[in-house]
């Protein structure tokens, strides 16, 4: 049998479109990062050696409510009922969540708190 088509050399196959695709998904990654820093709150150890001072400051953080020293206050006027049995915004304040209550409730009072200016904040197991 004869052939008379001219045999053709195989063709290489292109990068091109290999390198379009990395480059996209660059693109993607880039836009699709979050690049700076996370929002943190800082809290202190509840058992950190140091001197007690001043009244007690127990933050009860329940499922619906707020309870400073097992009475009972409202989320807006914790930072001034606070005030009254502080000597400054850095005084430990100790905050312990009821059980059942969810991170998410301890954080948001724990962002208010450091909103308002308090800066000695620990947290302490919730009793059980």
């Amino acid at each position: 049998m004869f052939s008379f088509v001219m045999p053709r050399p195989p063709r290489r196959s292109s990068l091109t479109p290999m390198i379009d695709v990395v480059f996209l998904l660059l693109v993607f990654f880039m836009l699709a990062a979050r690049f700076g820093m996370e929002t943190g709150l800082e809290i202190r150890l509840s058992g950190a050696p140091g001197p007690w001072q001043g009244p007690p400051r127990l933050v009860s953080v329940l499922p619906r409510g707020v309870e400073l020293n097992g009475v009972p206050v409202g989320a807006e006027a914790l930072p001034g009922a606070l005030d009254d049995l502080t000597g400054s915004r850095a005084d430990t304040v100790v905050l312990r969540p009821a059980p059942g209550v969810d991170v998410q409730r301890l954080v948001t009072v724990m962002a208010a708190l450091s909103g308002a200016g308090f800066t000695g904040l620990a947290v302490m197991e919730g009793a059980r």
